[in-house]
């Protein structure tokens, strides 16, 4: 902090070497008893906002609102020459948007999105990116009732409580809407992963309430995205889809909502991904996952069935594959181990509750703290859990390649230990197609 300092007597006398004073005020005002006034310079109090932004190296911040302009997100940390456009995004932001199915909110958005900042003639210049998403099916009045009471368990009375202030139309931040800004964004990290390493992430519905879907009757190793898009509740087994899709029905038409599970996987992960201690690999994919709307539980591996073995049946023996890799027989351990990714399928489930919002009458209170009751309006998702399945993956993918920037940074800078340690880069089928003088990442 810049500072300035100046001497003052502590009786303040005219001239230097004036006699007003008598020998006994001369003696305490002379140099040698003397206050030092420390004289401050104006500082500048800066305040960091926080809570919209993930990431280290490959960093994403969210922005816009559920009735607003528009939505949207700014990725930082981006590699350069890498391939870029609209639709390498817009796939997976149809799969999130509202409308698609009667099983989900019937609001109509496009949500068509536009790179404004960060891409050249097609290909990343390791700039920010800029991503945008207007708003085009608002309906603010919706939400007139909500500006006057608390809808329960929605984030309504927290925000109010935190801020003194809140957005009333759609929930503002609360809203499912900002993930839109994390899908973006996790679709180009899946396309890096997938270039860089081959590694592949898969999500989909593993539970709708009651319904629930056996683990042996999905074969993680041959999974494919067309098996899971299939259908509009997204999951990978048709008969159990029936009866998921069946549920939802079934709360929808009496103004209802149900929650549910999404199982997610990663296929061939680099090893040595995370770090111990505070920043398990494990520990940020719970992070990411549980930050996303709605989330109430997070597992991965054995999750809590774990604690019904002993350590003998839960212990995954090692073993020597064909290709003289180390592998795991089994994988109770869920691709990671010590907080640090072993080259296994990484498979993790989260949970989310029913969604707050519904249509049926329920107790609560006023702003001004008066009980009454309230029927909430607007156009919501009666299970979340269909259009979580990209957020899920988006996520994941946030996570993975942010740690694989990091893994490389710190240890494959220098040559690796061929005896203990595999390169991170994997040729991926899509660079095997590209021409040979193609300029590689």
């Amino acid at each position: 902090m810049a500072s300035s300092l100046a001497s003052k007597s502590i009786l303040g006398s005219t001239k230097p070497g004036s006699s007003s004073l008598s020998p006994e005020l001369r003696r305490l005002s002379s140099p040698a008893v003397q206050i030092s006034i420390r004289t401050q310079t104006k500082k500048n109090l800066q305040i960091q906002a926080t809570g919209s932004s993930y990431g280290t190296h490959f960093r994403v911040s969210t922005f816009g609102e559920s009735h607003g302009g528009g939505v949207g997100c700014i990725i930082d940390g981006c590699p350069p020459r890498i391939p870029l456009s609209e639709s390498d995004l817009q796939f997976d932001l149809d799969r999130r948007r509202p409308g698609q199915s009667r099983i989900t909110t019937p609001r109509k958005e496009t949500d068509t999105c536009r790179i404004s900042s960060g891409v050249s003639e097609g290909m990343t210049t390791g700039t920010p990116i800029h991503v945008f998403v207007p708003n085009t099916d608002q309906r603010g009045l919706d939400y007139s009732e909500m500006s006057v009471a608390y809808r329960p368990s929605h984030a309504d009375a927290t925000y109010d409580m935190k801020y003194g202030v809140r957005s009333v139309q759609g929930g503002g931040r609360s809203s499912a809407r900002e993930t839109i800004g994390r899908v973006a964004p996790g679709a180009l990290a899946k396309k890096i992963l997938k270039q860089f390493a081959g590694t592949e992430i898969l999500a989909y519905v593993s539970q709708v309430h009651q319904v629930v879907l056996p683990e042996d009757l999905v074969d993680h190793e041959n999974l494919t995205l067309e098996q899971i898009e299939n259908n509009i509740v997204r999951c990978p087994n048709p008969e159990y889809a029936e009866k998921m899709i069946a549920a939802i029905d079934a709360v929808r038409t009496k103004g209802n909502s149900v929650g549910g599970v999404v199982t997610c996987i990663v296929r061939n992960a680099p090893r040595g991904l995370g770090t111990p201690v505070f920043d398990k690999l494990e520990a940020e994919l719970a992070k990411a996952c549980m930050s996303l709307p709605a989330t109430k539980g997070f597992e991965f591996g054995s999750g809590f069935s774990g604690t019904f073995l002993t350590g003998l049946e839960h212990n995954d023996e090692f073993y020597t594959d064909e290709n003289g890799r180390i592998r795991t027989k089994t994988n109770r351990s869920g691709g990671i181990q010590g907080g640090i990714s072993n080259g296994e399928i990484i498979n993790m489930r989260v949970a989310f509750k029913p969604t707050s919002t519904i249509g049926r009458k329920q107790n609560t209170v006023t702003r001004d703290k008066k009980e009454t009751e309230m029927i909430a309006r607007g156009r919501h998702d009666p299970c979340v859990v269909p259009r979580a399945v990209p957020m899920v993956e988006a996520m994941v993918a946030l996570v993975l390649v942010d740690q694989l920037m990091a893994q490389y940074a710190q240890c494959h800078l220098f040559p690796i230990n061929p005896e203990l340690q595999e390169p991170l880069r994997t040729a991926s089928p899509v660079e095997l197609e590209q021409p040979q003088n193609a300029a590689a990442l």
